[in-house]
């Protein structure tokens, strides 16, 4: 009889988030920043597509993959901050036991996607730059659509198994996650029962996704440093290291905050907890706010093109 009165408070139960436990009072200063940070994430996001959807002369591999990046922060950004909003906004912290699962795949699964894509776009820096004549014979239309094909069903396959344990875990303690989004590991510490099985497996997972693209796109790079560095003069250095340059600013913007967030969450037990969050929410937010900024300035054809469209409306 417990067991059925557990199972059917899980299939029923609404999670309460808190928001920023601590900084309660100045939720509505917070949003400020945030919702600046989401619109300039969604402009920017949506203008990269629509620029190399109208330019055909940005149709090729590394914009392929860049429109890739493009909706892949869309898609992230937007599966936490109109939630955190109507938390700072009009308190409505409530949030049904399905949606939060939703939400809870749709963020680490677009996390994984995107550290995929900068492993393909790693690999068509390095076969650019490495080895040039072969590039348009390697990196064809369908082997594109092979890679971010792999890409996507790498990150579907592998954060399924999230919301699927979480839902099978009894939730019989409390409902409220001190949080302003349904992270994964803030989600399952609420069930009354032993979830090794979800800690070990997210872990895997970060190493998996994480530490091997890391490994992958340092590999890649390597290689790439040393073609340019055997370059005969400082001029055509400096011009091939521009070709990727872009494609390092957004690596480091990913992948820094990522990881001092995960060092802060292992190890920073003395850390206020609304620290913690500030910073699992900045990680989410800044990269897609800063990937078409970077992109739109450091890329030529695309600042350009964008220069073009902007002067022919102003005329």
């Amino acid at each position: 009889m417990l067991d059925s009165n557990i199972t059917n408070f899980t299939k029923t139960s609404t999670f309460i988030l808190l928001g920023i436990p601590g900084l309660e009072a100045a939720h509505v200063w917070i949003s400020i920043p945030f919702c600046t940070m989401y619109i300039i994430a969604i402009l920017g996001n949506f203008t990269i597509l629509f620029i190399v959807k109208r330019e055909p002369s940005l149709h090729g591999p590394m914009y392929y993959f860049l429109c890739m990046l493009a909706i892949a922060d869309l898609v992230l950004s937007t599966s936490i901050l109109p939630k955190m909003l109507a938390i700072f906004w009009f308190n409505s912290r409530e949030i049904d036991f399905s949606a939060c699962l939703t939400q809870m795949y749709f963020i680490h699964c677009f996390s994984a996607m995107e550290s995929g894509i900068f492993v393909a776009m790693a690999f068509d820096r390095y076969v650019a730059i490495c080895d040039p004549l072969r590039h348009s014979i390697t990196l064809t239309n369908p082997v594109v659509a092979k890679i971010g094909l792999a890409v996507v069903l790498r990150g579907i396959m592998l954060i399924l198994p999230y919301p699927l344990l979480a839902r099978q875990w009894p939730y019989c303690r409390t409902s409220i996650i001190p949080h302003s989004y349904c992270e994964h590991i803030a989600v399952v510490k609420l069930a009354c029962t032993d979830i090794r099985i979800s800690s070990y497996y997210s872990l895997s997972v970060a190493f998996f996704v994480i530490g091997l693209d890391v490994v992958f796109i340092t590999m890649s790079y390597t290689q790439i440093l040393r073609a340019i560095f055997s370059l005969p003069t400082k001029d055509a250095r400096l011009k091939t290291f521009g070709t990727c340059g872009s494609h390092l600013c957004v690596i480091l913007a990913f992948y820094i905050p990522t990881l001092f967030s995960s060092l802060l969450h292992r190890f920073g037990h003395n850390v206020p907890l609304h620290l913690h969050i500030l910073i699992a929410n900045m990680y989410l937010l800044v990269p897609p706010m800063l990937n078409p900024i970077i992109y739109g300035m450091r890329t030529k054809q695309i600042c350009d093109r964008l220069l073009w469209l902007i002067t022919r409306k102003g005329t």
